[in-house]
């Protein structure tokens, strides 16, 4: 079922799960947890973020998408808040393992894909670095400024994050040769699968067929370096794939 997209005027004023989302980027957050939902089929509504909006502002607590909020209770903005409120609402079929040790990995994995230092901030850092050096490619230089102020950017930041995208992307890859390339945790769908599919986007977003999103952003995430494409292995764009085929909505309602 496609997203349901509502005016912020209309989302404030519902009950339910409602959700502030990025439009017209695949930001691999949100997309997240728009996967969540449907695998849980939980019904909520979405909200584009509109970044001049106070009456938004104050209800979701801050200027930024994804930011979930149910009911009355307090925002949630982090990608373990927003995972736990659903398998709260929905607790089958479950994302999380029931096997504490198998919880910990999960989560473990999940963090280094979704949290700071991660996979998606780490490559987010190297898109700026990028575009501030001017040496092809990353985001513009407004795009890069803004981030750049909001990720605590440097030089020498940038230049680690580089090393760190490729140190996480060949973690990844080893951990789903291991298991058998299909699920990240044997043979049982999780969500950490649901963070890996959309995280790629960041590296290889879906073509404009399936998602249809802005070309300035599309050109960004599309930089390649020979560093990254190496560690870049193919068994990740494979599982992203079958995750979309068998799991996750095409085209992308963004």
């Amino acid at each position: 079922m496609p997203v349901q997209y509502v005016s912020v005027e209309d989302a404030i004023a519902r009950k339910g799960l409602r959700m502030v989302v990025v439009g017209n980027v695949p930001s691999p957050w949100g997309e997240a947890a728009k996967g969540i939902f449907r695998l849980k089929a939980i019904d909520w509504a979405a909200v584009r973020l509109v970044y001049d909006s106070e009456p938004l502002k104050q209800w979701a607590g801050q200027r930024t998408g994804p930011v979930a909020i149910y009911d009355n209770e307090p925002p949630r903005a982090g990608w373990a808040e927003i995972l736990l409120l659903a398998e709260r609402l929905a607790p089958t079929p479950s994302l999380v393992p029931a096997d504490a040790a198998e919880r910990a990995t999960m989560f473990g994995l999940a963090h280094e894909i979704c949290g700071e230092d991660g996979l998606g901030w780490a490559r987010r850092l190297q898109l700026v670095h990028t575009g501030l050096q001017k040496t092809g490619g990353g985001f513009s230089e407004r795009v890069s400024q803004y981030l750049g102020r909001k990720y605590g950017y440097t030089p020498d930041i940038g230049a680690a994050a580089c090393a760190r995208v490729g140190a996480l992307l060949r973690m990844l890859a080893a951990r789903l040769h291991a298991g058998g390339g299909r699920y990240y945790l044997g043979d049982s769908l999780t969500a950490v699968d649901i963070y890996s599919a959309t995280f790629m986007a960041l590296f290889r977003p879906l073509p404009p067929e399936h998602c249809a999103m802005d070309a300035g952003s599309r050109a960004a995430m599309e930089t390649r370096d020979p560093a990254t494409d190496a560690a870049l292995d193919p068994i990740l764009l494979r599982h992203r794939d079958m995750m979309y085929a068998e799991h996750l909505e095409l085209p992308l309602s963004l």
